[in-house]
């Protein structure tokens, strides 16, 4: 399995806007056959620090992900909503629920 954590301060005048365009990602991402989750999270402390936490089957499948254009409509919608350039880690998983790895 493949994860992408995204990092992403968002403009606080831009929050509104910025979350709807990201659930529209959000939900047309899990109906890729290689996207196994996708969750927009918060944080607790401060609502404009997003973390998008994406995991795929293989790497593949996000660079599949990448290509779509669902994908790119998101990221002409945001760029200008972000106060900084957001921060992809990308991880390799080692457990995850009862799967074997």
């Amino acid at each position: 399995m493949y994860v992408v954590c995204v990092n992403i301060l968002v403009k606080p005048d831009h929050l509104d806007a910025f979350l709807q365009a990201t659930l529209d990602n959000a939900r047309h991402t899990r109906r890729e056959p290689g996207n196994l989750r996708f969750d927009v999270l918060a944080a607790e402390d401060d609502p404009n620090r997003l973390m998008l936490y994406e995991a795929y089957r293989t790497q593949d499948d996000f660079v599949a992900h990448q290509q779509s254009e669902h994908y790119h409509r998101w990221r002409q919608q945001v760029a200008d909503w972000m106060a900084q350039p957001r921060q992809g880690i990308k991880y390799h998983s080692l457990f995850f629920g009862d799967e074997k790895t």
